[in-house]
C-alpha cells in the first residue's frame, strides 16, 4: 500500500500530540499524587489538643507541612512550643513564624514546656508574609489548616486579601451549629454555642465565611473527641518520640486545669484533611453573628460543614497514623546540629 507524505505527516502529528498528553497526564498523575502542601495555623500552648493535631499532621506523608504560624497571645511562646515539639520529633526542619499578639486572657498551659526552648537570635519570622509568599509561590495548591482564633486569618486577608483567595482551601475547627460545648450526641441537642475560635475574633471570622476561599468546618458538633483514661494510656506507654513530647505537654495541660480528659477538636480539622471520609461534609450557607454563634441562613454555600463524626473511626486513624508514621523525620535541628538534649533554659526565664 502507498503511504503519502501528508499520511507520514498526519500519522507523525498525532502521535506527538498524543505522546504529549500522555506526559501532561503523566505529570498531572504525579503531582495529584504528591503531598498536599499545608500550613499550620495554631493557638498551642493553651488547651492540648493543638499539639495532638500537629503530630497527626507531621506523622502522615499526604502531607507537607510547608510552616507553622502561631496565632493569638503570646505568640512568640507559641513559636518557641512549636520549634521544641518539632526539634524533638525529628520535624526541626518545618519553619516556625509568629503572628501578630494580641491581648488574651486565657492561661498558657504549658508554658513551662516552651520557655525551654530559646528565642531565635533575630526573633521569629513574620507568620503573615510567610504564608502570603507561600501561597504566591504555590497559587491555588495550599490549603491552609487553622485551628485558633482568626486573628491571622484576618490579617492575611487585610494585608493582601487577593493572594489569600488563591489558596487551595482552608480546613479550620471551628463554629457551632446545632450542638454546643459538652453535647457529646446523647441526648437531645441543647442548642449551639459562640465557640471560641470563632468568638475570640469575630470580625475575623466574619472576614473568613466571607472571602470566596473554598472552607471546611469542623465545628462541635464533629469534634468533641475525648481522649479517656484507657486510650491516654495506650498512647503514652508507646515510647516513640511523637508519644513521649505529648505525654510531657498533656500532663502539665491537666495540672494546670485539673482536668484529665483532654478533648481533641482541632485533630479533627487534621483528620479530614488526611482523610475526608472521617468528617463527610455538607454545604451550607453560614453567616457569623455579633456574638459569635454560626448560624446558617440562606443563600449560596460559602461553607462545607460536618456535622457528625465517629469517634472510633477517628481514633483508630489517629493511632495508627501516629504509632505508625510514614512521614520522613530526621532529628537533625535547623542548624544542622543532632538534636540530642532540649536546650538549657534561658537566663531570667520562670519556672
Amino acid at each position: 500500500m502507498k503511504v503519502s507524505t501528508l499520511h507520514v505527516f498526519a500519522g507523525l502529528t498525532a502521535f506527538l500530540l498524543f505522546a504529549g498528553a500522555g506526559l501532561r497526564l503523566t505529570a498531572q498523575s504525579a503531582a495529584s499524587n504528591g503531598p498536599e502542601k499545608v500550613i499550620f495555623d495554631t493557638d498551642i500552648g493553651d488547651d492540648i489538643d493543638d499539639a495532638f493535631a500537629l503530630e497527626l499532621a507531621l506523622s502522615s506523608s499526604k502531607v507537607q507541612v510547608l510552616g507553622v504560624t502561631t496565632a493569638w497571645g503570646d505568640t512568640d511562646l507559641r513559636a518557641r512550643l512549636s520549634a521544641r515539639l518539632l526539634a524533638s520529633t525529628g520535624h526541626a526542619n518545618v519553619p516556625v513564624y509568629a503572628g501578630p499578639k494580641t491581648e488574651a486572657h486565657n492561661t498558657f498551659t504549658q508554658a513551662r514546656y516552651a520557655e525551654r526552648w530559646p528565642e531565635p537570635k533575630q526573633g521569629w519570622g513574620d507568620a503573615i508574609e510567610f504564608t502570603l509568599d507561600a501561597i504566591r509561590k504555590n497559587p491555588g495548591q495550599i490549603t491552609l489548616i487553622s485551628i485558633a482564633p482568626f486573628s491571622n486569618v484576618g490579617a492575611l486577608i487585610e494585608r493582601d486579601a487577593t493572594t489569600f483567595r488563591k489558596l487551595k482551601r482552608i480546613v479550620i475547627m471551628g463554629g457551632s451549629i446545632h450542638r454546643g460545648y459538652g453535647d457529646l450526641g446523647l441526648l437531645p441537642d441543647h442548642g449551639p454555642d459562640p465557640e471560641y475560635n470563632v468568638m475570640m475574633d469575630i470580625p475575623a471570622s466574619k472576614k473568613l465565611f466571607a472571602s470566596g476561599v473554598p472552607l471546611y468546618v469542623m465545628p462541635l458538633d464533629s469534634t468533641q473527641l475525648k481522649l479517656d483514661e484507657v486510650l491516654r494510656s495506650t498512647l503514652f506507654s508507646q515510647d516513640t518520640p511523637a508519644t513521649d513530647q505529648l505525654a510531657l505537654l498533656y500532663f502539665q495541660w491537666s495540672a494546670s486545669t485539673q482536668n484529665p480528659t483532654p478533648t481533641l477538636f482541632d485533630a479533627m480539622a487534621v483528620a479530614y484533611t488526611l482523610n475526608p471520609d472521617l468528617c463527610p461534609t455538607q454545604p451550607m450557607h453560614v453567616d457569623v453573628d455579633d456574638r459569635g454563634y454560626t448560624r446558617v441562613t440562606p443563600g449560596e454555600p460559602n461553607a462545607n460543614v460536618c456535622l457528625d463524626s465517629n469517634s472510633d473511626k477517628f481514633f483508630h486513624f489517629y493511632f495508627d497514623t501516629v504509632l505508625h508514621p510514614d512521614a520522613p523525620a530526621s532529628p537533625v535541628a535547623a542548624d544542622g546540629e543532632h538534636v540530642t538534649t532540649v536546650p538549657a533554659r534561658p537566663a531570667g526565664s520562670h519556672n
